[in-house]
C-alpha cells in the first residue's frame, strides 16, 4: 500500500476497532489507538506474512509485547484476512475465540502475551533461531513504554547486542501514559534513546502519528549492520478521538454510546475527505 492508501485503512483500522470496544464494552482504547498506525504499517507494508500461510517457516516473525492492546492486532488480523470478521464481532461474549490477550490459537499470533516484559525475550529468541538456522526472517517486537519498567527488557536487550541480532526490531510506542499516569511520574524512563544505545542496539525515533514517517523509519533499517534495532514511536494516546488523546484515563475507558457516535463521526468525516 502506498502512504495514502495507509493513511485511509488507519482510518477504516480506528472505526472497526472503536466499534469492537464499543460493543464488547472492554478494551484497552486509548493504547490501541496509539500503537494502530505501527500495527497497519507493518501489516499491509513491511512484514512478510500470508494469511493463506500463517505458517510459513519463512515468515517474519511479529509480537505484541504490550499484550492488553489486543483489540487493535485482531483488528488488523481480521483486516488481512488472519482471522474471520465474525470472531471480531463476537469479541467479549462468552465462549468467544479472542480473548483479551492474544494466544497462539489465533492465527497470526506468535506467541501468547500480555504479562508485561516478557515480549523481547520471546523475540530475541526467535531471531537467534533465525541466525542459528541461517533463515532470512525478521522479529519485530511491539512494547509499550510503561512496559519499560520490567526489568527482563533489558536482560533480553543485552542478550541481542551479544549475539549481533541485526534481524531483530524493537519498537516502543511512546505515547508517554500508563495506566496510573504519566510515565515519567510513575518510572522515569528517559533518555530512552541514550539506555538503549549503550546497550549496543542501532536507535531511530519516529513520530507514530505520521504514517508517512513510519514507512520512512522502517524502510531505513539496515539489516546487514550487526546491531539489533529500536525504535521509539513518538505517538499519541487515543489517537484519532478529540475527546480521547492525550487522557490517562482512556487507557482502558469505553466509550458510552454517545462517546462512541461522536468518535465515529469524526473518524467518518476524516475518511470522507481522503
Amino acid at each position: 500500500m502506498d502512504i495514502k492508501q495507509l493513511t485511509k485503512k488507519s482510518e477504516q483500522l480506528r472505526l472497526d476497532l472503536l466499534e469492537l470496544i464499543h460493543n464488547a464494552k472492554t478494551g484497552h482504547t486509548g493504547g490501541d489507538l496509539s500503537v494502530l498506525n505501527v500495527l497497519n504499517v507493518l501489516y499491509n507494508r513491511i512484514l512478510n506474512v500470508n494469511p493463506q500461510n500463517p505458517k510459513d517457516k519463512d515468515r517474519d516473525r511479529f509480537v505484541l509485547s504490550k499484550g492488553h492492546c489486543a483489540e487493535a492486532l485482531y483488528c488488523v488480523l481480521a483486516d488481512r484476512g488472519f482471522i474471520p470478521q465474525e470472531d471480531i464481532k463476537n469479541y467479549g461474549r462468552d465462549f468467544a475465540h479472542l480473548g483479551g490477550h492474544p494466544d497462539v490459537t489465533i492465527p497470526g499470533v506468535e506467541i501468547n502475551t500480555g504479562a508485561l516484559g516478557h515480549g523481547l525475550s520471546a523475540g530475541v529468541g526467535m531471531a537467534l533461531a533465525a541466525k542459528m538456522n541461517k533463515q532470512s526472517f525478521k522479529t519485530f517486537v511491539v512494547m509499550g513504554d510503561g512496559e519499560q519498567a520490567e526489568g527482563s527488557i533489558y536482560e533480553a536487550a543485552m542478550c541481542a547486542n551479544k549475539y549481533h541480532l541485526d534481524n531483530l526490531v524493537a519498537i516502543i510506542d511512546r505515547n508517554g501514559l500508563q495506566i496510573s499516569g504519566s510515565t515519567e511520574e510513575v518510572m522515569p524512563i528517559e533518555s530512552i534513546s541514550d539506555r538503549w544505545s549503550a546497550f549496543g542496539w542501532d536507535v531511530k525515533e519516529m513520530n507514530g502519528d505520521s504514517i508517512s514517517d513510519i514507512v520512512d523509519t522502517f524502510e531505513s533499517i539496515n539489516f546487514s549492520i550487526g546491531k539489533p534495532h529500536l525504535v521509539i514511536s513518538h505517538s499519541t494516546k487515543g489517537l484519532g478521538v478529540s475527546f480521547m488523546e492525550g487522557v490517562a484515563k482512556w487507557h482502558h475507558g469505553v466509550p458510552d454510546d454517545e462517546q462512541f457516535a461522536i468518535a465515529k463521526n469524526e473518524i467518518s468525516s476524516r475518511i470522507s475527505k481522503l
